[in-house]
């Protein structure tokens, strides 16, 4: 889920790198988010978003890869410590 939502941002012109996508699977490791995506929304925003000239684009590419979804399944389960190397 998270590679394809980092292509997606990739697509729309966001300057988003693996460092940013590892720290983002850091962070949801650590549980600082429930699975709730207006707190995943947030979290991912401070994370991969490091110019807020670019907040809209990001906002309208996380509203189309995110469209109808009001919890995210998975994030209770435990990310693979392979994923972070």
């Amino acid at each position: 889920m998270l590679v394809d939502f980092f292509l997606h941002l990739k697509s729309r012109q966001l300057p988003v790198s693996t460092k940013e996508l590892l720290a983002l699977l850091e962070a949801l490791q650590a549980r600082l988010v429930s699975s709730s995506v207006d707190d995943f929304y947030l979290l991912s925003r401070a994370i991969l978003v490091k110019d807020e000239a670019l907040y809209d684009r990001f906002d309208r590419a996380f509203g189309e890869y995110f469209k109808g979804v009001e919890t995210l399944p998975g994030l209770d389960a435990q990310i693979p410590e392979d994923w972070l190397r």
